[in-house]
């Protein structure tokens, strides 16, 4: 079954009414990804054996018996989770992560793993042991990274849903160039038990779906509190699909001066014609600044690779995953196993940040860094006083080629530049489609205060129906 005409809604009726069965719907979903991504690599690892729970109740459950997709950097038990890495080659969990463990009561079938950059650091998925995703748009355009395989897997139709995480814009990024809708929810919204760590005080597992509604769906199982994680909230969770289907008169809708100079030519055309649709519904336009928009990338990359630095210790060869062979003593078992395991991207990022945590140099970058996050919360902080969401592009450009960008580094970071901030003051955001770039999807992001991710959906969700993106079908895949 290809799912580029289905939703959570209309398969929760196919199965009400019996037209499928749920064993069924598994085995058609595995089928069709076997045919479809040999062009496309977005999974790591599929369940050929993939079976729903049992006793599926699916008016109490909405995603009971529906596939779904799982970025390779959450925990599943019994089921390879490598992070895209040759170091967890052979990594078989024996524990689920949070999300996995609400999304299994909720009784959602799970078919397998999906591609990523390795240990979700990078742009493209073109930094993994498993080869590069290509955009099902143009098979020789990127799909965007971190989460390049859940995006790519939605767009294709391979599954209606997947998860991915976010750390700098790993989930709105791939989103915004697949064409399909991606949200980051709030830091504290998602336990990231179980969330192969990156950054911990930025990262954020989140959702990735074609309709605004089936990723809300999703959000209402695994947002809340968790035992096992600290740092997420005991807030109450909203009916996210509470918010679907309203209007937005009235809504205070910020735009960031310097997030619409980032884009011009058609990029700026689209986002402003999205822009002038809210204005025409009603809502209030008002141009804001974000003055230390220029301060974010590199604070992003000293924050997130220090913690990177700092997570990716435990990877040492000894207590799972590849250790080197023909080694001559215990420090030959580290530098080598770490030295053969990791990427080069991986090992860029792990050296800059040791160097910014180092004695020498934390005052003048690890600590510096820390102080301009302060400021560009606070910037964020300002503009919710008198506003509701924020909005503008989610990227500067459409997806580029395969190959262009992956030998330089400081341009391929600052693909971030519209994305990172929202990590970084832990707000919830989202990308949602706002139409076509010479023939490549682009998107409209949207920011909200904390825990305000029923605004999000709102705006997304206006979008969504005004311009129905999800109506066409990626021209990669047409043939």
């Amino acid at each position: 079954m290809n799912y580029l005409n289905e939703n959570i809604d209309s398969l929760n009726k196919k199965l009400q009414d019996g037209e499928i069965t749920a064993e069924d719907l598994a085995k058609e979903t595995v089928k069709n990804i076997k045919e479809t991504d040999k062009k496309i690599n977005a999974w790591i690892t599929v369940d050929e054996e993939a079976k729903p729970a049992e006793n599926l109740d699916f008016n109490k459950n909405k995603l009971a018996g529906i596939p779904i997709a799982i970025k390779d950097n959450i925990i599943t038990n019994g089921m390879k989770t490598t992070a895209a890495s040759h170091i967890l080659y052979n990594y078989m969990p024996v524990y689920d992560a949070t999300v996995i463990s609400k999304l299994k009561k909720a009784q959602a079938t799970f078919v397998g793993k999906t591609n990523m950059d390795e240990f979700a650091m990078g742009s493209s998925t073109e930094h993994s042991y498993y080869g590069e995703t290509h955009n099902p748009w143009n098979l020789d355009k990127v799909p965007g990274g971190s989460s390049g395989g859940s995006a790519a897997a939605v767009a294709s139709g391979e599954v209606v849903v997947a998860l991915g995480s976010d750390t700098g814009g790993s989930i709105r990024q791939p989103a915004a160039f697949n064409g399909i809708f991606g949200i980051k929810p709030t830091y504290g919204r998602v336990s990231r038990w179980g969330l192969i760590a990156f950054g911990s005080s930025l990262d954020q597992i989140g959702v990735m779906s074609k309709r605004v509604k089936d990723s809300a769906e999703v959000l209402n199982v695994i947002a809340g509190p968790d035992e096992h994680d600290a740092t997420v909230s005991e807030k109450e969770v909203p009916d996210y699909t509470s918010f679907l289907g309203q209007d937005v008169k009235g809504l205070r809708v910020a735009v960031p001066k310097e997030y619409m100079d980032a884009v011009d030519g058609e990029m700026r055309e689209v986002i402003q014609k999205q822009i002038d649709v809210l204005k025409d519904a009603g809502a209030i336009i008002n141009e804001v600044s974000l003055p230390h928009t220029k301060y974010v990338v590199p604070t992003y990359y000293i924050v997130a690779s220090s913690e990177a630095s700092s997570n990716l210790q435990r990877y040492d060869g000894i207590r799972y995953g590849y250790r080197a062979k023909d080694t001559k003593n215990l420090l030959d078992v580290y530098v080598k196993s770490r030295s053969e395991g990791f990427g080069d991207e991986v090992k860029r990022r792990i050296m800059l940040g040791s160097f910014a945590l180092s004695a020498g140099a934390y005052d003048e970058f690890f600590k510096k860094a820390a102080q301009v996050r302060t400021l560009i919360c606070r910037d964020f902080e300002k503009i919710f006083e008198e506003n509701d969401v924020i909005v503008g592009p989610t990227t500067t450009e459409p997806a580029f080629g395969i190959g262009e960008e992956i030998s330089d580094p400081i341009k391929m970071y600052n693909n971030d530049i519209l994305t990172i901030s929202a990590n970084l003051a832990g707000i919830p955001a989202a990308s949602v489609p706002a139409g076509l770039v010479d023939g490549m999807p682009a998107g409209l992001q949207i920011m909200a205060k904390r825990f305000d991710e029923g605004n999000v959906f709102k705006v997304a969700d206006f979008i969504e129906r005004n311009n129905k993106f999800y109506e066409k079908t990626p021209t990669g895949m047409e043939d």
